[in-house]
């Protein structure tokens, strides 16, 4: 599950640090969104709760804290950020993922 998140937001010019912070970031989004708003039922029916999810990965991947390196630009992390976003509306309906669920089995 980490992995593609991890593929939407790196990129090819990444120093070896650059990768590992980018990792970390993959990881602890997607358990920050698990903890909290993909938890909430039926989220994706209401606008004001997509806008949640979206906001939610936006700034956590412009902060300082819990962000992407500096050398990603303010157009690449609202790209993301949609890629992103994307990604999980399609994949997490609810939780856990029917989609990683049956991969898994």
């Amino acid at each position: 599950e980490t992995l593609a998140i991890y593929d939407l937001l790196k990129k090819p010019t990444l120093s070896k640090s650059e990768t590992e912070k980018v990792k970390s970031v993959a990881k602890e989004l997607l358990a920050a969104l698990k903890a909290e708003k993909l938890k909430i039922d039926h989220w994706r029916d209401k606008e004001s709760t997509r806008d949640g999810v979206r906001r939610q990965i936006y700034d956590f991947l412009f902060a300082d804290a819990t962000g992407l390196p500096g050398s990603y630009s303010e157009p690449e992390i609202d790209s993301m950020t949609e890629a992103v976003y994307r990604h999980v509306y399609e994949v997490y309906p609810v939780l856990p993922s029917p989609y990683y669920e049956r991969m898994s089995a």
